[in-house]
């Protein structure tokens, strides 16, 4: 069936195509209104109808009903010739807990905050500033700061969205070489931990806004790694933890315009050993015409945050005005680079 599917989108002509690709947001808000209903974890124990949830649910139970069907012609649900609904592997994912954070991820992406964000694209693209100040008056990061369970929510997501991109890092690059690795605006410490797995040898430091780091030591503890692992609450636009043999910076530079990574990669280039290493871990945009997920992520960083995804030479020059050289970029077995830049 999924075959025939693609088939049929293969063959479709090109005004066609550019319709299907324009009611794309049909889909999210479909997919996020039944992760904000809980029907995954409503259908957890066994099959149910649409009357059977609406009162759990509290929802019309007709456009109940049709919602469960639109889900079944997703793949997310299945339904026998009694009208019940039952989850399939895909929507087994969709519970709360699941691996992967697929819940919270959608609940994330395709929520209140990003809708009126994103409602604000053509303001984006005539000012250069973002949605989400226009649509709520400041910035994204104030108004998770103001809304803890949304703050939660992005934190999932980050793990859900680049969950498989620490051990591809790990992987890719060697870290054996250093004593110290700092994680800068790491927040729960995912990637740090995944790293000092790797690498038995190594201690870590996180460090990120009281926020940011609220749920870190319960991530650690988790993983063994509370005797390896320094957890320091702080501001980057201020300063950062001193004395790290590598400063690691994972999807923080994209969220900043110039001026403001300039402000972080100073401090890190003042903080660093003088033999350290600077490590950007980005989707490193290609050149020219080539189809690349982070062009769209670009799309998202100018409404959401005001930063920007970069090419390896919009890097290097980035580098250059902070005082480092970009050595090169080594790529991982996922979508990021990792940009590593020496102090000079």
């Amino acid at each position: 069936m999924k075959e025939s599917r693609e088939a049929r989108t293969e063959a479709l002509p090109p005004h066609a195509q550019l319709i299907q690709m324009s009611t794309g947001y049909w889909v999210s808000r479909i997919v996020y209104a039944a992760a904000n209903l809980g029907l995954a974890d409503h259908l957890a124990k066994g099959p149910k109808s649409a009357a059977e949830l609406a009162g759990a649910t509290r929802t019309h139970e007709p456009s109940l009903h049709r919602l469960m069907r639109t889900l079944a012609s997703l793949g997310i649900l299945s339904e026998d010739t009694d009208h019940r609904f039952a989850l399939t592997p895909l929507g087994e994912a969709l519970k709360t807990g699941a691996p992967g954070y697929a819940r919270s991820s959608i609940l994330s992406l395709a929520g209140d905050l990003r809708w009126h964000s994103w409602g604000e694209f053509l303001y984006c693209l005539e000012t250069g500033k973002t949605g989400v100040k226009k649509a709520f008056g400041m910035t994204g990061w104030e108004y998770l700061e103001q809304h803890p369970q949304e703050m939660t929510y992005f934190q999932e997501l980050c793990i859900g969205f680049h969950g498989h991109l620490p051990a591809a890092v790990a992987a890719a690059y060697d870290f054996s070489g250093f004593q110290t690795v700092v994680d800068i605006g790491g927040g729960t410490g995912n990637m740090l931990a995944t790293i000092l797995d790797h690498y038995p040898g190594t201690r870590g430091v996180l460090f990120d806004s009281p926020d940011g780091v609220r749920e870190a030591p319960a991530l650690i503890e988790s993983r063994g790694l509370t005797d390896r692992v320094t957890v320091e609450a702080g501001d980057f636009f201020t300063n950062v933890p001193t004395g790290g043999d590598a400063y690691l910076l994972s999807h923080v530079i994209h969220d900043w315009n110039d001026d403001q990574c300039l402000t972080i990669l100073g401090h890190c280039h003042r903080a660093m050993n003088p033999r350290g290493r600077l490590l950007i871990i980005e989707m490193v945009l290609p050149e020219g015409d080539v189809p690349d997920l982070g062009k769209v992520v670009d799309m998202e960083m100018l409404v959401m945050a005001g930063g920007q995804e970069r090419t390896e030479q919009e890097y290097g020059t980035l580098l250059g005005k902070a005082g480092f050289r970009l050595a090169r970029v080594v790529p991982t077995e996922s979508a990021v680079g990792v940009v590593e830049a020496i102090p000079v």
